[in-house]
């Protein structure tokens, strides 16, 4: 396996744990009375921040910001903003919806990224990984299959949850397109670029920039939706003790996981990288389990180890054509 390649899924996996942990910074806050909006506000408040001191401490990466088109800046906004349907969608889930059941629901999206990618970006590529995204989605379902009928949530809780994939699935082919990645060239069936889309491929690709841009977009969209729905996102109207929290959940889940996904996915394609963080449920349900008692049955644990395997047969596939 080529440097650049394991390079880019460590990234991802990295992003997979990072955005894995948002649910676990998320229950503690809402149990000191925060609600999803003012949670929202003040995450990409500080991962924004975070994103842009970050930017700024190195000269290459506040070179590739002034590089940047307007039409790119634009474009970068529009994603911010379009961004906020997913985390609008998991967070107002996740106040009735278990951590590992939300874990798993979101894992609907690398199947659905598949199968955008097929015309709107880098396909999968061979039987391995085709295999193993289908063992992996077989075992979010067999997960999913096994949750306790008791601690099942209510049904609006489950339908906002289950928005989150769709609008994120699309979030990630636009994000990938944006950094350049397109279907191989000389194939027949794939769209022309519009100007647009040349013009973008054409630009610096640095994932700080495009981080920070984009999560400003997202702060300030969710910090004047909390203000006009009159939530109470103010400093002193924010309890004391939800405060670490809450910048765990901008730092960690956040600002690192964002730029994570970016850095890695502009290695290895959407569709893989959407593949190897599948990570993130065995992950968020594993630390759950730990750290919010949340309990696991036979039948989830059986689903977890069939996502580790897929991932592991797409990493090994894609090594054996390399090689």
């Amino acid at each position: 396996m080529d440097r650049t390649r394991l390079l880019g899924i460590g990234l991802v996996v990295i992003s997979a744990c990072g955005f894995g942990s948002g649910a676990l910074f998320a229950k503690p806050i809402y149990a000191h009375g925060v609600d999803w909006m003012t949670l929202l506000a003040w995450r990409f408040v500080f991962a924004a921040a975070l994103s842009w001191g970050w930017l700024l401490l190195w000269p290459g990466q506040r070179r590739a910001l002034r590089a940047l088109s307007r039409r790119r800046v634009l474009v970068l906004l529009a994603l911010g903003i379009f961004y906020m349907g997913n985390t609008g969608a998991y967070y107002a889930g996740l106040e009735t919806v278990d951590a590992s059941l939300a874990a798993l629901i979101v894992y609907l999206y690398p199947a659905l990224v598949a199968v955008m990618s097929i015309r709107f970006a880098r396909r999968l590529e061979g039987r391995h990984a085709w295999f193993a995204l289908a063992l992996a989605t077989a075992g979010v379902a067999l997960a999913v299959g096994g949750i306790n009928p008791a601690h099942a949530p209510p049904l609006h809780g489950l339908v906002i949850m289950i928005c989150s994939p769709l609008v994120y699935a699309v979030w990630i082919v636009l994000a990938a397109r944006l950094s350049g990645e397109r279907r191989a060239d000389g194939d027949a069936t794939a769209p022309p670029p519009h100007d647009s889309e040349a013009t973008a491929s054409t630009e610096p690709t640095d994932s700080a920039p495009t981080a920070a841009i984009m999560l400003t977009a997202t702060a300030v969209g969710w910090m004047s939706a909390a203000l006009f729905f009159g939530r109470p996102v103010l400093p002193g109207q924010v309890p004391t003790d939800a405060w670490w929290a809450l910048f765990g959940i901008g730092l960690l889940a956040t600002a690192v996981a964002m730029q994570a996904f970016y850095a890695g996915a502009r290695r290895i394609g959407a569709a893989q990288a959407s593949l190897a963080s599948t990570v993130e449920p065995v992950y968020t349900i594993t630390l759950a389990a730990l750290l919010l008692h949340e309990s696991l049955t036979p039948i989830q644990i059986l689903g977890g180890i069939m996502v580790i395997m897929g991932v592991f047969i797409a990493q090994t596939g894609q090594m054996r054509r390399t090689t």
